[in-house]
């Protein structure tokens, strides 16, 4: 038997995944005419990849990659105590109906709709876990490759050499905080369909409001602004003989 859904609950859901899937196209478009915080910081690792190939103890690096990846592993494992904790909800459902139902302002659910919704969760932090481990994986990667960075004294290493290996692992490095991006959007949006619990219309607002909170923190947020002031005056500071940064 296929449960009967409300209108406003389709319009509400269908503008919940235009949403999360428009940004993520919108950010790709948007990223190409103004600056965004990846590519601002994206710079600054350009910055430290140059800076490893000449220094020979490297533990300044690797102390950097584990403490990002220590961050994501945080947030995988926490998505599998958060998926634990919706599928027991489930088991729960008619106790939590009768819970939701005696509070002011919030819409009549059916069990249907309700198991609906809880599985739409942990669908949402099913994703995040893979795209918290997949960026794990990608910090992995780029462990390995600095511990193949040829060391400051190594003559054979040609600048060619190095440039490439520096433009290769700072491409790993833009693909792993992209996949750390994706998957705290993730979390952005189940916080989003938490309001859907409530009502259809909140759950509208609210997935507005995290999309607007997105755009500002990574178009418009005062730390971009620092890093891109900070990014000039370091530019305008360097001697024209010290070499500049690939990409710069």
């Amino acid at each position: 038997m296929i449960p009967e859904i409300s209108m406003l609950d389709w319009i509400s859901l269908c503008w919940f995944a235009f949403c999360w899937i428009g940004y993520n196209y919108f950010s790709r478009y948007w990223s190409r005419r103004s600056n965004r915080l990846q590519n601002t910081v994206h710079a600054y690792v350009k910055d430290w990849i140059q800076v490893m190939h000449y220094r020979d103890l490297r533990i300044v690096d690797t102390t950097i990659v584990s403490n990002i990846e220590r961050n994501a592993l945080f947030l995988a494992s926490s998505s599998l105590l958060i998926i634990a904790g919706l599928l027991t909800a489930i088991g729960s459902t008619d106790k939590v109906i009768n819970f939701i139902a005696a509070l002011p302002f919030v819409a009549e659910v059916t069990r249907e709709i309700w198991e609906i919704k809880m599985l739409l969760m942990v669908v949402i932090y099913a994703h995040a876990f893979f795209t918290f481990t997949w960026c794990i994986r990608q910090w992995g990667f780029v462990s390995i490759m600095i511990g193949s960075a040829p060391l400051a004294e190594d003559e054979t290493a040609s600048e060619e050499y190095r440039s490439a290996h520096g433009d290769t692992l700072a491409e790993v490095v833009w693909l792993a905080i992209y996949s750390f991006n994706q998957g705290l959007r993730a979390y952005y949006f189940s916080l989003a369909l938490l309001s859907w619990f409530l009502h259809p219309i909140a759950f509208v607002a609210v997935t507005t409001w995290v999309m607007a909170v997105l755009y500002r923190r990574e178009f418009s947020s005062k730390t971009m602004s620092i890093l891109i002031s900070g990014r000039d005056r370091i530019s305008a500071a360097r001697p024209e003989s010290e070499p500049m940064a690939p990409g710069s």
